[in-house]
């Protein structure tokens, strides 16, 4: 791209592993729910209700604040946010304006072999409005329902500043939060609505446009791309790009105008009469004492402890699930070996499947695939058929696989042939294959795999690549 661009995140994430919801006792697991069935006069803002802060939230806000190398604040304050909107039924938002919890902290995220120091603005807490059920697009939606069991699920948002230079550093900004989150656990990203991003972008010089309300990992990224797409075209036709807020059209891969872009005195902010100011400094250390091994740390550890790759550390601690499924098996067997089975081998086939580590098999599944495979019984080949079988499968309702691994090796006969069977397909192949053997005596090393190759074929991928190698060499020697 020619023009630099210019990416700020406002990032929405609720605090989900709570119980119950910010300022009242409603349970926060509705997602299953029948929708307006998760409320009371507090969330659904009737008159006379008053607000009781969750302090299990401030907790878990602090401990986010720290994960994410924040100042805390020593008094922190929330506020009312003015505007009327259908999921917001007191008419305003109880937010945090002048005094957010948290601020001035920063995130390393990777960037194509180095890492870049993003800083966070700010960290500060709110209230989730409902969920709005537009019939059709947003465009052409002739009315919209509206569910509050969302009303009132805590949220924090973390604000960054505008650091970010391509839409592929965000979406890995994002997935670093979320991680962090994760490992904290106070968040599950897996659940509808548990992250949604507003994104600003602008190039070197121009006006900035806001694009609310992105619910997608994989959405931000294209998004910002197509953001970035439409304010080059308007620039080289000469267009000015006006400060506005867009809506991004997940089916259609578009934003679209929603209304001029909002100033801050447009909401009237003004501080919360039922809720007091929060003196918080005292909580920090007792925190920091709870906070967990992070990502980072993790990372360093697994590469000094199991002496594997830094690679390998950046796969297998990119999601607390991951860590935790390599350290069980690196405890049972090898950890070099299972770093490249864990990392590369079931990461890649649950990535080739859109599935993440918690559909996979239990880990000692893997261990026991991995003792068949080191001990001989099964090659690399037939390991990576257990491992497919197994996640295609998928698991029976009370979580366990359908099958065994040791079922999968029997029944789809996999068990490494003896060496002796080796050598009868080797010179099978080779009496098979006389313009091969031609072009191998000529210089073509490639002719040796293709023969490889057909042995693999021959015996069904049940023989050791590197014997069937030495095999035939030994083989076209003696001819």
């Amino acid at each position: 791209m020619d023009d630099e661009v210019i990416i700020g995140l406002e990032i929405h994430c609720q605090l989900n592993k709570l119980n119950s919801k910010l300022f009242c006792g409603c349970s926060t697991k509705h997602h299953e729910a029948e929708p307006n069935t998760h409320t009371c006069p507090v969330c659904l803002g009737l008159p006379g209700a008053l607000p009781v802060i969750n302090k299990k939230a401030v907790e878990y806000t602090i401990m986010v604040g720290l994960a994410l190398n924040c100042q805390i604040a020593e008094h922190t304050q929330f506020y009312r946010k003015n505007y009327y909107y259908p999921d917001l039924p007191r008419g305003f938002q109880i937010t945090q304006y002048d005094y957010p919890i948290a601020a001035d902290g920063i995130i390393t995220v990777d960037t194509d072999g180095h890492e870049r120091t993003i800083r966070i603005r700010r960290v500060h807490m709110e209230e989730d409005p409902g969920r709005l059920v537009h019939q059709g697009s947003i465009e052409t939606s002739k009315f919209v329902l509206v569910d509050y069991n969302r009303s009132g699920m805590p949220l924090i948002e973390v604000v960054t500043e505008p650091d970010l230079r391509s839409p592929k550093e965000a979406r890995r900004f994002i997935n670093k939060l979320r991680n962090i989150l994760e490992y904290l656990d106070v968040f599950d990203g897996s659940l509808p609505g548990a992250l949604r991003v507003d994104a600003n972008i602008s190039l070197r010089g121009g006006a900035r446009a806001e694009v609310k309300n992105i619910s997608s990992y994989k959405g931000v990224e294209r998004a910002l791309l197509f953001e970035i797409s439409r304010q080059q075209n308007m620039k080289r036709r000469g267009v000015k790009v006006v400060q506005e807020t867009r809506h991004y059209d997940d089916e259609r891969n578009c934003t679209i105008t929603l209304r001029s872009k909002e100033q801050a005195e447009e909401y009237r902010y003004f501080p919360e009469a039922d809720l007091v100011p929060l003196s918080v400094s005292g909580w920090q250390h007792a925190l920091k004492e709870k906070l967990p091994e992070l990502p980072d740390a993790k990372r360093e550890r697994f590469k000094g402890q199991y002496g594997i790759s830094d690679n390998h550390a950046k796969v297998l601690t990119a999601e607390i699930r991951v860590a935790n499924y390599y350290e069980y098996v690196a405890s049972k067997i090898d950890p070099l070996l299972a770093a490249t089975w864990v990392a590369d081998y079931l990461k890649g086939e649950l990535n080739y499947r859109d599935r993440d580590i918690r559909d996979a098999f239990g880990p000692d599944k893997m261990v026991y695939i991995l003792q068949q495979f080191r001990s001989g019984v099964i090659t690399d080949k037939g390991a990576v058929e257990v491992i497919r079988t197994l996640l295609d499968e998928g698991v029976s309702p009370n979580g366990e696989p359908r099958s065994e691994p040791q079922d999968v090796i029997r029944n789809k006969n996999l068990a490494r042939v003896e060496s002796d069977v080796t050598r009868t397909a080797c010179a099978e192949v080779l009496k098979e294959n006389v313009a091969a053997i031609a072009d191998f005596r000529s210089g073509k090393a490639q002719a040796l795999n293709y023969l490889v190759g057909m042995v693999m074929k021959k015996t069904r991928g049940r023989a050791d690549p590197a014997e069937v190698n030495l095999l035939l060499r030994e083989l076209l020697e003696c001819t």
